[in-house]
């Protein structure tokens, strides 16, 4: 039932109302048994209070308990624990710890109302202890339905909670790839371009201004990119609108980028089509890891890049002429670029692989599945 729909609170205290009128009009007929000014006042104590039980629940059942009791002692009904069965249930609900486990509660229930139903109930008045075992089990079985709806909320909170730590933590690793994606490009053209301006820096003044002119360039980049991506989180999901995430747009600035730093690079789409954003996203971050790992690994080196946009598919394929093996200085320490790369290939359902080629270089090629 959608949310919107359920009752609400007053709703449910006014049907508590009708029950307990229903009540007493049904108990009414029922004491002839005894006088009327000890018959009325025990029927009103045990239906009126039922009003309130979602209000107070444990006095209401105390009182209503302790009246169908004297009613019972008093012959003036001869089903006392009916109304008891009824104000128990909220208190079943209310209540955190119990004393009898549900199991225990619900074999009871089991036990006294089928076997009262299969060798039939004693009602009559001079089968007191008859009544009460039928009492018991209605107070066992509002008890037991009460635990049971109590323990289906609580497992449906603890599910709602798990669900949202793993939203929550699915959210960090997205902000986490996103972060590294955005930095880890930026920053290793950025070093590339200083480590060039600083050994030509004497010699061939010209070269380090353009150098220096390529760092200015994209660590500007790379702020406004890191500035849209936090404002987004800290703007709210509304935001999101209003920062395109790139996609094959953006190829050929990231292409740029790669030359500038040394890395001359053949960028080959084909297939074009109009692409889900978060493939697009995904297609656009996989080849910018790629550069970068071209950059930062195998610099100078030729790399080529294609995307081959199918029906349902598309296919990406970076490859580069440099060392087939990458190895990292010793002051540097091995990234989560692949890692990343092949996380959102799986996202997809798609596949990954990345290693050295036969006849020497690197590749990187994933498959992204797609519905057109």
């Amino acid at each position: 039932m959608d949310r919107s729909r359920r009752l609400r609170r007053r709703d449910l205290i006014a049907l508590d109302g009708l029950a307990a009128v229903g009540y007493l009009l049904f108990s009414v007929p029922s004491t002839a048994r005894a006088p009327a000014w000890l018959a009325v006042p025990l029927v009103v104590a045990v239906g009126v209070p039922v009003a309130a039980r979602r209000i107070w629940p444990v006095p209401v059942f105390l009182v209503v308990l302790s009246a169908s009791m004297a009613a019972l002692a008093a012959d003036v009904l001869v089903d006392p624990f009916v109304a008891a069965s009824f104000a128990l249930y909220p208190v079943a609900v209310a209540v955190r710890r119990a004393w009898l486990p549900t199991p225990v509660t619900a074999a009871v229930a089991a036990a006294v109302l089928v076997g009262g139903s299969v060798a039939g109930s004693p009602y009559g008045s001079s089968h007191r202890f008859g009544v009460i075992l039928l009492g018991t089990g209605f107070l066992a079985g509002a008890w037991t339905a009460g635990r049971m709806v109590r323990d289906r909320r609580a497992d449906a909170a603890r599910s709602a909670t798990e669900l949202a730590g793993r939203a929550a933590a699915e959210e960090r690793l997205r902000i986490a790839r996103e972060l590294h994606d955005v930095v880890a490009h930026s920053m290793s053209l950025i070093a590339v371009k200083a480590g060039t301006a600083n050994h030509v820096m004497a010699v061939r003044p010209d070269e380090a201004q353009d150098a220096l002119r390529v760092i200015e360039s994209t660590s500007r980049t790379a702020l406004a990119e890191m500035r849209q991506l936090l404002g987004v989180l800290r703007s709210g999901p509304d935001a999101a609108q209003l920062a395109p995430a790139p996609g094959l747009d953006g190829l050929p600035t990231l292409v740029e980028r790669a030359e500038q730093a040394g890395v001359p690079v053949e960028l080959d789409v084909r297939g074009a089509d109009r692409l889900p954003e978060g493939v697009a996203l995904s297609v656009y971050r996989i080849v910018q890891e790629a550069v970068t790992n071209v950059v930062r690994h195998a610099a100078p080196a030729r790399c080529g890049v294609s995307i081959v946009v199918g029906r349902g598919e598309v296919r990406v394929e970076v490859a580069d002429d440099g060392p087939g093996k990458r190895v990292l200085p010793p002051d540097r320490h091995a990234g989560h670029g692949l890692i990343g790369m092949r996380e959102r290939v799986l996202m997809y359902g798609g596949s990954f692989h990345a290693g050295p080629r036969p006849d020497g270089g690197f590749t990187v090629s994933a498959r992204l599945p797609y519905e057109p």
